[in-house]
């Protein structure tokens, strides 16, 4: 059970992470997604982002 929450929250922050930068314009890749320069897609990863850091911590317990 340990193993599966650290690799889903390792997944749900490396997608909370991308989210943000696609939403902010930081990270333009790939091109053509509809989430580049949308704050609300920042808002969302960061909220994604750190779901995955309490999974990652609850397998950690």
């Amino acid at each position: 059970m340990r193993r599966i929450l650290l690799v889903a929250g390792l997944f749900a922050l490396a997608v909370g992470l991308l989210w943000i930068g696609q939403g902010t314009g930081t990270l333009a890749w790939p091109r053509s997604s509809f989430m580049i320069n949308q704050l609300q897609w920042a808002g969302y990863g960061a909220a994604m982002a750190g779901f995955g850091l309490v999974l990652i911590w609850q397998s950690n317990q």
